[in-house]
């Protein structure tokens, strides 16, 4: 009988692939090829007076997020909750969310994806900002996320939850 011993891998802080989306830095710490796509991990950084994503939201996929600097905004539908340092939010499947930093300092979170395939959404979005020099329009940026089971609040014909 063999077995099989699976080995730990360390991100060392300077270390890691680096994403840009416009103002928006994210490190990729985990992209689901240790995990066998069971989770995905980044820490992302959101200078202040910047917006993040249209509020959107998973068919399958849950996320969390553990605000590790400064204040994060995160808008659930027409309500805002303003995080701070510490504070974790979860999101499960069909829970409309964004979030952005209308703040005057930077801030910073922990992000988790499960399944991690959501990382290769952000990898495409990358790209497409790069290649057009400049941050997307609504539609292109729905577009791609259809691509990854990820919606705006009003469609596909689904329930949700806001």
């Amino acid at each position: 009988m063999s077995t099989t011993t699976a080995n730990a891998k360390l991100v060392a802080n300077s270390t890691g692939e680096t994403l840009r989306m416009g103002p928006i830095k994210m490190r990729i710490l985990e992209d689901g090829s240790n995990t066998d796509n069971r989770l995905g991990a980044i820490s992302l950084t959101i200078p202040a007076h910047t917006f993040g994503l249209p509020q959107h939201w998973h068919r399958m996929h849950d996320e969390t997020f553990l605000v590790t600097k400064g204040t994060v905004r995160f808008t659930t539908g027409k309500k805002d909750v303003d995080t701070k340092v510490g504070d974790y939010v979860v999101v499960p499947p069909r829970a409309v969310h964004t979030f952005s930093n209308p703040f005057d300092e930077d801030a910073e979170f922990f992000n988790t994806f499960s399944p991690a395939y959501y990382v290769d959404y952000l990898r495409l979005t990358a790209k497409a900002i790069a290649a057009k020099g400049g941050p997307l329009s609504e539609k292109e940026s729905r577009d791609i996320m259809a691509q990854f089971a990820t919606f705006p609040p009003e469609g596909p014909e689904e329930e949700v939850v806001e």
